[in-house]
């Protein structure tokens, strides 16, 4: 008989339990030796001899709450992103976008800490899973971007701009937003840069994802899209200025828009495959959902 709730739950990688046990070790790891968060943790005033935090500070949990959402985001979104990435890709971008938000982080305590000069902003350990989580959320946009979720009655593409809302509108109302508000932004942003600009795509033979329905616009509503697209188009010249010259034959114009007929394919396949895979999942969940009632049913017939 199906245990309660196997449905759910069928279909998770290896890869992501793998990751989830890490979590859960080191929330358990900082809870028994709360001394370690001092080595752990992310304290830009000691991050200097210890680099090691900007690798090490994403995956420590220091609350319960942190932990169960970390490991339940991991789950269930890394159940739909891994097996259209795949799993070395995955894990990369894990790594990367993890190590890129911590950097970020650092930068704006210490800046933070010049303008204010507060010493909270040195001293104060800052950890968690939720700067990949963020980034997740922006896969799940370039994935999946019309689908739409029955529970919110919104379309996934939103969902990254939807959690920034509410994370900045809970900031006004919570003393300790530093320890969460940045790496919320800073993941998002970081994970668009890197799907973006730097993801291979060894189909397409070039990297990122050029096209208008990914652009940094697209995050934020309709009407000020006029307003964003000029400074993005100033961040895009920072980013790949230099570059615009080899990346024309492999997808991109001198303006940055995509080569007529070829990111169009590439964005309705990778919608189709995340589509797919999306309605795949959902199936299986539904037949182990429809196994277990026939079990159920069987069950309660045999006591009768």
């Amino acid at each position: 008989m199906s245990s309660p709730g196997s449905g759910i739950f069928s279909g998770l990688t290896r890869l992501c339990k793998g990751l989830a046990v890490i979590l859960i070790g080191g929330h358990i790891v900082v809870q028994l030796l709360p001394s370690s968060v001092t080595y752990l943790a992310l304290i830009p005033a000691r991050t200097i001899p210890f680099g090691w935090n900007l690798v090490t500070a994403g995956y420590i949990e220091q609350s319960l709450h942190g932990v169960v959402v970390s490991t339940l985001g991991l789950l269930f979104m890394g159940k739909l992103l891994e097996p259209i990435w795949g799993s070395k890709e995955f894990l990369k971008f894990i790594f990367v976008i993890n190590f890129l938000t911590s950097v970020c982080v650092f930068i704006t305590a210490i800046a933070l800490y010049y303008i204010t000069r507060q010493g909270n902003y040195l001293y104060m350990p800052l950890s968690g899973f939720h700067g990949v989580l963020a980034g997740f959320l922006v896969g799940i946009k370039q994935i999946v971007p019309d689908q739409e979720l029955s529970l919110l009655k919104i379309k996934a593409k939103w969902l990254p701009s939807l959690m920034l809302l509410l994370s900045i509108a809970i900031s006004f109302f919570t003393p300790d937003s530093a320890t969460y508000l940045p790496t919320l932004i800073f993941g998002t942003y970081m994970g668009w840069i890197y799907l973006r600009y730097l993801q291979r795509k060894p189909e397409a033979k070039r990297r990122g994802d050029p096209s208008e329905d990914f652009a940094f616009s697209t995050f934020f509503p309709e009407f000020l899209r006029p307003i964003i697209d000029p400074i993005a188009s100033i961040f895009h010249w920072m980013l790949c200025g230099k570059s615009e010259a080899s990346t024309d034959a492999q997808g991109y114009t001198l303006g940055g828009a995509p080569l007529p007929g070829s990111d169009p394919i590439e964005a309705s396949r990778r919608r189709e495959r995340g589509a797919r895979a999306l309605e795949e999942r959902l199936a299986a969940e539904g037949l182990a959902a429809g196994k277990k009632s026939e079990e159920s049913q069987i069950d309660g017939a045999d006591n009768v």
